[in-house]
């Protein structure tokens, strides 16, 4: 007999995520086995490197803290497990501080950390110069062991995110390294509940259709079964939905291409299926895996240097020629040696003509500047703007005052080969293991992705782009009157994943000519159409049509990443609902 699904919720998607959370998992029906909590961006090690260098105690994430003084009783109490990669840069001090907490408490949980991930001391010699932070991505065997030797509560440095998910499920089923297919569907079961209400209707372009009420969302919850399979749910009487909609919306968040690499497993994404198993219950299965990669991917930050920024009211009239008047007043006031490095104009021209209100009759341009020094974007920077205040347009308006220059970090993805980190589990008696690279098999060949499952179907085959035959009648419509997406960032690139909604059954052939006629639409050179501002950039499009979606990847369009970006939308979160608002060509057919 095969032993019963784990049950995982998630209290965490971000540094900053609601503080009630763990609680609300801990006293919620049904109850659970392990609670995760992911802590762990890009942006957030560059905040947590900050911290670390003002005080060497710090390095890890608050937040955990707080939340633990508040539910550590009840979870030891209740027999859960608490998982989390809190420890950011410094696991060994929140181990240490949560035992501290613990005392306090007059508790005595069995604690244990994962560490070896921060390369920050060999940086120089791994080719990372100038990293603030140095972060290899781990699995999650270490994990793994701390369970196996009895630990309550394992906090981690730089784990994948889904690996907080995979290490209970390896522990508690035995899997070994070689269970590729187990341990792919524990990664897509982690990558779902990771970002946490995410999975059940945040931030979901179909928000229009769910129960909005006053309940906060409910936080997801995992069933892995043992042989890699889950279903996705939340608990009884709380907020939101879990549905194959919101579940694809999660799965479709920052995968990049169809291949999921991890250090335990190669994700082969095309082959994830997913279906409705009751209220707020979807099902996934079919997940395949293959051997991982041979490096380690390794986070990196370092500091860039100096940022500002001002933004100006333009109003009426004339906009776009106050708006070039400005920007030549200013150009012609910074000589070679005072101009900033990077300077990038935007011009957003929400206003529109005979406005019944001042703001709606108004555009706002902003001025973002860079520099490795603080003195170009700092007084240099903004006297140039106040000096202007009336020597220039009619209405000049600061929409703040002027600001002091902010330091701002770069982030940057690097390779490592896998033999040069070493995984270390310290386990809750204070005895140090190094864990064997689970991830790779001896004599087992290993692939950077896994070969496409015989169900993914030939782009090639679908009709045309508008709608098959000569002839066919269409109508101009915004992409998102069927289509949703969701959209994020993957250091400078930007990910948006497109998919159309799964119907009842009567509805199975609109749904099959729908997904026949998007992923014939999206080609890069569409998508650099809909949206100009990657017209110069790479695109790549990756089907998946096993879940009704077709992946986007823009590189570039962040720049450097988050911290250094001047978007408007430096993580590329309503990329999407851009998209989507875009008209195109829908055959009559499909409406």
């Amino acid at each position: 007999m095969s032993p019963a699904p784990l049950r995982i919720g998630n209290c965490s998607g971000f540094y900053g995520d609601r503080l009630s959370a763990m609680r609300e998992l801990l006293e919620g029906e049904p109850g659970v086995d392990v609670i995760t909590g992911d802590y762990l961006a890009e942006l957030t090690m560059l905040i947590l490197g900050k911290d670390r260098m003002r005080d060497a105690s710090l390095g890890y994430a608050r937040t955990f803290v707080t939340q633990l003084e508040d539910s550590l009783g009840l979870a030891l109490e209740r027999g859960v497990r608490i998982v989390a990669n809190a420890g950011g840069l410094n696991p060994a001090g929140l181990a240490d501080r949560v035992r501290e907490v613990a005392r306090g408490l007059g508790l005595d949980p069995a604690v244990a950390h994962v560490e070896g991930d921060d390369l920050l001391p060999r940086a120089a010699d791994l080719g990372l110069e100038g990293a603030l932070t140095a972060n290899a991505y781990l699995g999650a065997f270490g994990i793994a062991a701390a369970l196996d030797a009895g630990a309550d509560i394992v906090v981690t440095g730089r784990v994948t995110d889904a690996s907080v998910v995979v290490g209970p499920a390896i522990s508690h089923f035995g899997w070994d390294a070689s269970a590729y297919d187990e341990l792919a569907g524990a990664v897509v079961a982690g990558h779902v509940i990771e970002c946490g209400t995410q999975a059940t209707g945040g931030n979901f372009s179909g928000f229009l259709a769910l129960p909005r009420d006053t309940r906060p969302l409910g936080f997801p919850v995992a069933e892995v079964a043992a042989d890699g399979s889950s279903v996705i749910t939340k608990q009884d009487g709380t907020g939101g939905v879990v549905t194959v909609d919101t579940v694809t919306a999660q799965l479709v968040y920052e995968i990049q291409t169809g291949t999921y690499l991890n250090p335990d497993v190669s994700v082969d994404l095309t082959s994830v299926e997913l279906a409705q198993d009751g209220e707020d219950r979807v099902a996934v299965t079919g997940v395949r895996g293959g051997p991982p990669p041979e490096e380690l991917k390794v986070c990196v930050n370092e500091l860039g240097g100096w940022r500002n920024s001002a933004e100006l009211v333009l109003t009426g009239l004339a906009i776009g020629e106050k708006a070039d008047w400005l920007q030549e007043q200013v150009e012609a006031r910074w000589s070679a040696g005072t101009r900033p490095t990077t300077v990038d104009w935007t011009l957003a021209r929400t206003d529109r003509a005979d406005a019944d209100t001042e703001e709606c009759a108004s555009a706002r341009l902003r001025c973002t500047v860079l520099d490795p020094e603080a003195d170009p974007v700092g007084k240099a920077f903004t006297s140039t703007f106040v000096e202007l205040a009336l020597a220039s347009y009619p209405g000049f308006t600061l929409t703040a005052p002027p600001a002091k220059p902010t330091p701002y970090g770069v982030y940057r993805p690097a390779y490592v080969p896998r033999d040069t980190v070493e995984h270390v589990v310290v386990l809750p008696d204070g005895a140090r293991r190094v864990v064997e690279d689970g991830g790779r098999v001896p004599g087992r060949p290993g692939a950077l992705r896994p070969v496409r499952g015989n169900g993914s179907p030939d782009p090639a085959t679908f009709p045309d782009r508008h709608g098959g035959l000569e002839g066919t009648v269409t109508r101009r419509l915004p992409l998102g009157t069927f289509v949703h997406a969701r959209s994020g960032d993957k250091g400078g690139d930007a990910n948006v994943g497109l998919w159309v909604s799964r119907p009842e059954a009567a509805d199975a052939e609109q749904y099959d000519a729908r997904l026949a006629w998007l992923l014939h639409l999206v080609t890069p050179d569409e998508v650099r159409s809909l949206l100009p501002e990657t017209a110069d950039l790479d695109v790549e499009v990756h089907p998946l049509p096993n879940l009704g979606a077709v992946n986007v990847l823009v590189r570039g369009l962040l720049g450097q990443g988050v911290a250094a970006s001047t978007r408007f939308d430096p993580q590329a979160k309503a990329v999407g609902e851009w998209l989507r608002s875009r008209l195109v060509n829908i055959p009559e057919e499909l409406m």
